[in-house]
């Protein structure tokens, strides 16, 4: 993040992650945006496939400001799917599902990248401060890294898509559980969240410590998530069951 880097102490190895994020960044997002578009035609709407949307590249996906957030602040957006509603079979439960699809999309891979990590961790004890890449300087040191910050942020995507405030997909699953009066209601809510994104913005750069304490709900979700997600691949690497169960207890008891 710019803001990391402009408050940080090592500004190489600082640049040097934001460097390695970028891929990152553009998967999780492609991949995000490609799940709304598959699950909305797989439920009957074919506005994404006609649009070249299901796909994987980038291009078709990012929006530029929204990108730009993503490494600015920590959190941005991809261009919206386009879905037509009045195509899908069942629309109320369906525009659930398509929503439910991108964040569901992010744990999946946050999964994928836990156990590259974990691999990566068993195989060179390679753990994921990220002076590391340079005491190391080897392509598994890098892997190691960009695994964990591939974890990391589609965890963070994840939670932070589900947040039930327009536009973000956990707006639209609320929306699609609430009775049609209530919905209309909520739908009204769009006029004010621009408000509240933009005080986390102006927060997240003249208040760091404060918006950090604000966070430390959402952060300590991410990194619960993530660890839980670690402990399939340390269980498979290192055989040792009851050594993984103590473990497990010994963090959420902290």
């Amino acid at each position: 993040m710019l803001r990391q880097i402009l408050f940080s102490g090592d500004i190489k190895t600082t640049v040097l992650v934001l460097l390695l994020e970028i891929p990152v960044v553009m998967i999780s997002l492609s991949l995000h945006e490609l799940s709304h578009g598959y699950v909305a035609y797989r439920c009957g709407d074919g506005t994404a496939k006609a649009f070249g949307r299901l796909t994987l590249n980038p291009i078709k996906h990012l929006d530029v400001l929204g990108t730009l957030f993503m490494f600015l602040f920590g959190f941005g957006w991809a261009k919206p799917v386009p879905v037509n509603t009045r195509n899908l079979r069942k629309p109320k439960r369906d525009m659930a599902l398509v929503s439910l699809a991108g964040p569901v999309s992010n744990l999946l891979l946050g999964f994928i990248f836990a156990g590259v990590y974990m691999a990566m961790w068993r195989v060179s004890a390679v753990d994921a401060h990220y002076g590391m890449l340079f005491e190391k300087g080897s392509l598994v040191g890098v892997v190691t890294v960009v695994a964990y910050l591939g974890m990391i942020l589609n965890v963070g995507l994840a939670l932070f898509n589900l947040i039930p405030l327009p536009p973000l997909d956990g707006s639209n699953v609320l929306i699609s559980l609430l009775p049609q009066r209530l919905a209309a209601r909520y739908v009204n809510v769009r006029h004010y969240t621009q408000y509240i994104y933009l005080g986390v913005v102006v927060l997240s750069w003249a208040a760091p410590k404060l918006f950090n304490y604000l966070f430390t709900p959402f952060n300590w979700l991410c990194e619960n998530i993530s660890f839980l997600f670690c402990l399939p691949f340390k269980l498979l690497f290192e055989g040792e069951v009851w050594g993984v169960i103590f473990e497990a207890a010994t963090w959420f008891a902290r």
